[in-house]
């Protein structure tokens, strides 16, 4: 039973709590959300690029006399869906973690867009991610980190209605947040919550990922606002946890093995959520891992598009579009890890 429908634009949770989503959720498409009380305002997270940022905010203000002025914007971490269009919400505090603020410059939007117009310079892993960011315009981006920063947690009052920003970073990025009214049983999840698609980890480690969804279902929180995906709710949270752990559990043995994380990403039986959207993911997640499982101190700096390559090949795997031959497992895998080695 859906209480929303999943489509483009503002959607009211009720009491001043608002979700404005970006179907299908697939890569680039986020959500973000607004929280309102009396004249005050606080934003949680813009969009990809200028364009569908300054849509939402135009959203926003043609039906919130209050969200003419944004008071306070928090990012719930730092990957450019979630933080390309914090330029245009002029004048409001910006509030993040350190992770964030450190983890922000990682994703350059002039880089995207060098690659996405240049792709085949790049390789599989170019073609691959101008597949998938097509959609956006990464002109005119000037990167605005946050400007005041919190660990643990936050209480902010926005008018007479009480927001708690909980640092629970690092898990799927290095410093994610959520953004929780406990009034209104409302949870703002950023990437902690991808529903109906496939999670990623990008830095981990996993095992704190579940640890958080854990803590989300424990909380008194009947609406949650996911990061990709249509509104949600605990079941979506559950759903999204039992992929990691058994992503995790099926990983394991395939590190203690001493396999190669490419290797055993195709290794890995994915059963039901191998037609999860975007389950390309999974290499990604995968190699994350088998950092975690080898306790590495600190994560290894990565390519500036990192396993594009790779997913692109293992979507090619569950024959979801085309891709270069070398990365083909019909092929022989080997020529993906040798493809990949020589970039």
């Amino acid at each position: 039973m859906a209480k929303w429908q999943f489509t483009k634009g503002m959607h009211d949770l009720g009491n001043g709590c608002y979700a404005y989503l970006l179907p299908d959720g697939s890569w680039g498409w986020s959500n973000a959300g607004l929280i309102v009380d009396g004249d005050a305002t606080l934003m949680v997270d813009t969009l990809f690029d200028l364009k569908l940022t300054a849509e939402m905010l135009q959203t926003y203000r043609a039906s919130i006399p209050a969200a003419k002025s944004i008071d306070v914007l928090v990012n719930t971490h730092a990957d450019g869906d979630h933080t390309f269009g914090n330029q245009l919400v002029e004048g409001a505090r910006i509030i993040g973690t350190q992770g964030t603020v450190t983890d922000f410059a990682r994703f350059d939007p002039t880089v995207v867009q060098n690659i996405c117009l240049n792709a085949e310079q790049f390789g599989s892993a170019g073609v691959f991610m101008r597949e998938c960011f097509r959609p956006f315009d990464f002109s005119g981006i000037t990167l605005t980190p946050p400007t005041e920063t919190f660990s643990g947690t936050l209480d902010l009052m926005v008018g007479s209605k009480k927001v708690q920003l909980i640092e629970v970073g690092p898990s799927h990025s290095l410093g994610d947040a959520l953004i929780y009214v406990p009034d209104d049983k409302v949870l703002y999840t950023g990437d902690i919550l991808f529903t109906g698609g496939t999670p990623i980890a990008w830095y981990g480690p996993v095992n704190r990922w579940i640890d958080v969804c854990d803590r989300v279902l424990n909380m008194d929180v009947e609406t949650i606002v996911a990061g990709h995906g249509p509104i949600s709710t605990k079941d979506d949270v559950r759903e999204m946890r039992d992929y990691l752990q058994h992503v995790s559990d099926e990983a394991r043995p395939l590190w203690e093995q001493g396999m190669d994380y490419l290797e055993a990403s195709y290794k890995i039986d994915l059963g039901k959520y191998r037609e999860r959207e975007d389950a390309e993911r999974v290499v990604v997640t995968v190699q994350t891992l088998f950092d975690d499982f080898a306790d590495a101190p600190e994560r290894p700096v990565r390519a500036p598009i990192p396993y594009f390559a790779e997913m692109k090949g293992f979507r090619h795997h569950l024959g979801r579009g085309p891709v270069h031959e070398a990365y083909c497992k019909a092929c022989g895998i080997e020529q993906g890890f040798r493809a990949r080695e020589a970039k």
